[in-house]
């Protein structure tokens, strides 16, 4: 909003000092992180002692854990600030008539609705349990049915999907070298010599590590099905969103986990965004250049910004857990952020934390189906799964825990951008 108030003061030639500043995506970058950190530190404070007084406690199982029961009582659904931090900033700094800009907010409204409904309907049976004088049992049906949930995320994977294949505004710049005459040729000088360029719209990702680092969905169906590509990369753009949204909802275990990997997600995709967005530095790395994206930094920035700022109550002990509202809805904005940079081959390195934690949930469920079958006792391979429930069996404190996880996120952040280079 303040960018396009200031372009109106632009074209009415109202000149002030700073009125030039919109105009640098830079400074909006900066703005819209400290917007973001100031909205959570000031409100969240509120909406916590708001949430504690409208009793939305979490409900702790009795695993066996160290310090479980002294979260008992401690309010969720947080996860309103981390998308108030995120969809605030964004209004106010980005340019809302970029077609990135806003699948993002529709992205975390639709996320963030499902995740809320789902917390919603757990404090519900909450409730009911204790106007009936039943003890409460935190269990598996009290929230969102699990087809519904991933019914809202198919719903939001199929969007974005048509969005990024159908609008015409989602274009890449492909080098050109045929004749420069053409029309629909565009002339770009880089280094005092010209190169030609041309607007393409074709289902395309990056390849991580190898040099001639571009793979068209396109190409996995044979020439009589090609014309029906959309369905296979929708197919494939719901299936990273729902895998990406769950996988951050099973990481949301301990204090500050999946607040701080989130934003170490999100500064490594800024800065990919910004990259694509800039065509100097786009030539200069030999990556993509995507027009308009570099908007989306500022979308990432809010991101972060509200991440941080959501730890500050989120960090061991916490204060408020994010619940359903806040991972389910990072989890998704992660993976359509991938998808939009065209950085989705890189999920299994950058999202390696959700990844190892969905992996363990897996493995140990399907390890102990098994052995059942086979020796007619349940067997496990991890003390606890997930993965951050088997270190606390372990005897390893919470807070090291997450400590060492986000190290080994630093780890996977720097690898992937050592990728823009690295092929």
């Amino acid at each position: 909003m303040l960018y396009h108030l200031f372009e109106w003061f632009k074209q009415q030639g109202i000149n002030f000092p700073g009125r030039q500043l919109m105009e640098f995506q830079t400074f909006r970058i900066m703005m819209a992180v400290l917007f973001a950190l100031i909205i959570t530190l000031i409100f969240g404070k509120k909406l916590i002692n708001m949430l504690r007084a409208k009793l939305v406690g979490e409900t702790v199982r009795d695993l066996g854990l160290a310090g479980e029961q002294a979260k008992k009582g401690t309010p969720t659904m947080g996860g309103i600030i981390i998308i108030l931090g995120i969809i605030i900033p964004t209004l106010l700094f980005a340019r809302l008539n970029t077609v990135y800009v806003i699948i993002m907010l529709v992205a975390t409204i639709w996320l963030g609705a499902i995740g809320f409904i789902d917390d919603y309907l757990k404090l519900r049976a909450k409730r009911m349990a204790q106007q009936q004088g039943v003890a409460y049992k935190k269990g598996d049906k009290d929230g969102l049915a699990g087809w519904f949930k991933i019914l809202g995320q198919v719903g939001i994977g199929v969007l974005v999907g048509s969005v990024l294949y159908f609008n015409s505004n989602v274009k890449i710049w492909r080098e050109y070298t045929g004749n420069p005459a053409k029309p629909e040729v565009i002339t770009k000088i880089v280094n005092g010599q010209p190169k030609y360029f041309v607007e393409s719209k074709e289902p395309i990702t990056t390849i991580p590590f190898v040099k001639n680092h571009e793979f068209n969905y396109a190409s996995l169906l044979p020439d009589a099905l090609k014309p029906y590509a959309w369905v296979l990369y929708i197919l494939i753009v719901t299936f990273i969103i729902i895998a990406v949204s769950n996988g951050s909802n099973i990481t949301d275990g301990l204090d500050g986990l999946a607040s701080g990997t989130s934003a170490l997600i999100g500064v490594m995709l800024g800065i990919f965004a910004y990259a694509s967005g800039n065509f100097l530095f786009a030539d200069y790395l030999n990556i993509m250049y995507i027009p308009n994206l570099g908007e989306l930094s500022i979308f990432l920035a809010a991101m972060i910004g509200a991440c941080v700022g959501f730890m500050w109550y989120n960090s061991y002990p916490a204060q408020v857990f994010m619940g359903d509202t806040g991972s389910l809805t990072l989890g998704g904005l992660i993976a359509a952020i991938a998808i939009i940079v065209h950085k989705e081959l890189l999920i299994p390195i950058f999202c390696g934390v959700f990844l190892v934690e969905n992996l363990s949930v897996m493995l140990q469920v399907a390890y102990f189906k098994y052995t059942k079958r086979k020796y007619g006792e349940g067997r496990r391979i991890f003390l606890m799964s997930p993965l951050h429930h088997h270190y606390q069996k372990k005897g390893y404190h919470e807070a090291k825990i997450v400590t060492r996880f986000w190290i080994v996120q630093v780890l996977l952040v720097v690898v992937c951008i050592v990728t823009l280079k690295l092929r």
